[in-house]
């Protein structure tokens, strides 16, 4: 591999082109070979579906290197699976999940230049998604679809990188019960476009929400899952059926449980217990861990006792775990590192 000439330690999270990209097109009840293009564009008509109506999904991976050089991707049955169930509950074709992976391997391995190097902090990061590209006017789904994949190397998700973050309490609701916050629906993000910035403005770098049916329960934030510690030391992940499965979050359970001993337990959080606990922090694919330091209350800040300074001893061990596991220092689990070949 020639490594592109990219200055790997200060890439942020934003997305820059690449020299390929996968598409594969969805017609008369059948999903086509798919293809490496070069060409970055989409056209479409100007009714389709995904414009009209929001009928898209979307997933997101990373392709690492490892420490003896490998290039390999994390748990993408996970994603595949992920994004199927994605696609049917929007009445979308699903990506069968042979098909998914295989495209996967197919853009990183069009793209191996692009895999930031080992030790770098940087990660290739994998987006495939799926639309309704036929002409809908009438309220229905598209009769056609396209399922592609972008990659872009990227850095930390958070630009303070693993330094806490100061977030606050949403008045707003991210998803409702019965609804489609358990999938990951472009329109669920579009939902939270307005809250983010809003936040942001304020100086705060996320927000928390609340359920929707009682605002009584943490949910999640518009991209992530919580981490709460106990001061006893037990992992505690919020329950609930309308947020996302997150990926990283299920793999940071098992870490906790089968590497480092911890009790781990799934369970519906009280917003009224987020005072007594320990370190509290979010998950997923761009972050990892991001550690919280602090949160607003409408005005009062709830402070987490691990500080604004740095992440706590028991986030940052998962952390630095599962990141061992990933890049290749630890021995993963059976079927959770997939390399490029």
């Amino acid at each position: 591999m020639a490594k592109k000439n990219i200055d790997w330690a200060n890439l942020s999270f934003e997305y820059q082109p690449t020299d390929m990209s996968y598409v594969s097109q969805w017609k008369d009840g059948v999903w086509d070979d798919g293809q490496l293009v070069a060409d970055s564009n989409i056209t479409l008509n100007e009714c389709a579906c995904v414009f009209q109506y929001a009928q898209t999904c979307f997933e997101g991976l990373k392709a690492y290197e490892t420490v003896d050089g490998k290039v390999v991707i994390f748990r993408p049955d996970l994603n595949a699976q992920r994004l199927a169930d994605s696609a049917r509950t929007l009445e979308m074709a699903p990506v069968p999940e042979d098909k998914f992976i295989e495209a996967v391997k197919q853009v990183v391995k069009a793209n191996i230049d692009y895999v930031p190097p080992y030790g770098s902090g940087a990660a290739l990061y994998i987006r495939p998604f799926e639309f309704g590209s036929s002409a809908v006017i009438g309220v229905a789904p598209a009769d056609e679809y396209q399922f592609r994949i972008l990659v872009t190397p990227v850095g930390p998700y958070f630009k303070e990188g693993v330094k806490p973050i100061y977030i606050r309490v949403c008045d707003c609701d991210r998803a409702a019960p019965h609804g489609t916050g358990h999938i990951k629906a472009g329109l669920n993000y579009a939902m939270s476009l307005h809250n983010i910035v809003e936040a942001h403005k304020l100086g705060f770098a996320e927000n928390m929400y609340l359920d929707a049916a009682t605002r009584t329960y943490v949910e999640e934030t518009g991209g992530a899952n919580f981490l709460f510690v106990t001061k006893d030391g037990k992992l505690v992940t919020p329950e609930s059926d309308s947020i996302l499965p997150s990926i990283t979050r299920r793999s940071l359970m098992i870490v906790a449980e089968k590497y480092l001993g911890m009790e781990v337990e799934q369970r519906k959080v009280r917003f009224d217990e987020v005072k007594d606990f320990a370190e509290i922090g979010l998950c997923g694919t761009a972050a990892v861990i991001s550690p919280i330091g602090k949160i607003n209350d409408h005005g009062t800040d709830i402070e987490v006792p691990s500080g604004m300074d740095e992440i706590g001893p028991v986030l940052g061990k998962l952390r630095e775990t599962l990141i061992d596991i990933q890049e290749g220092r630890l021995e993963a689990p059976e079927g959770w590192i997939v390399e490029i070949k």
